[in-house]
């Protein structure tokens, strides 16, 4: 078991890239992918909180879903309302987010992770 954990979807191109790195660093990660196995309102705000990011920071705003849903205005939900929409809808957030203890970062570009990973 590793310490540090990657919340990503196995066909997204971006976590295939933060894979790529860390298999070429040498780096094991504990890899969940939050499509199969839904990560649920409180630890996706447990993963903002330690990430400092707010819902909308996270959302694909080119998601076709999140036109759908009228949440392009910036102003058509709240932070509890998209925590829920995300939840429910895992297409709706950004990936592949890293954490590490009581850390987190958004792995985007790749090299975000390596911030996780000094002492």
């Amino acid at each position: 078991m590793t310490d540090l954990t990657i919340y990503e979807k196995s066909t997204c191109s971006k976590c295939r890239e933060l894979s790529a790195l860390l298999a070429e660093r040498g780096i094991a990660a504990e890899h969940v992918d939050f499509h199969v196995e839904a990560i649920g309102e409180a630890r996706l705000r447990e993963l903002l909180a330690k990430a400092g990011l707010r819902p909308r920071e996270v959302l694909r705003s080119n998601e076709p879903l999140v036109a759908e849903l009228g949440l392009l205005d910036g102003e058509g939900a709240t932070d509890d309302e998209l925590i829920a929409l995300m939840a429910e809808h895992p297409d709706l957030l950004q990936r592949p987010i890293a954490v590490r203890g009581e850390r987190a970062v958004l792995a985007r570009p790749a090299e975000r992770v390596l911030e996780l990973l000094d002492p």
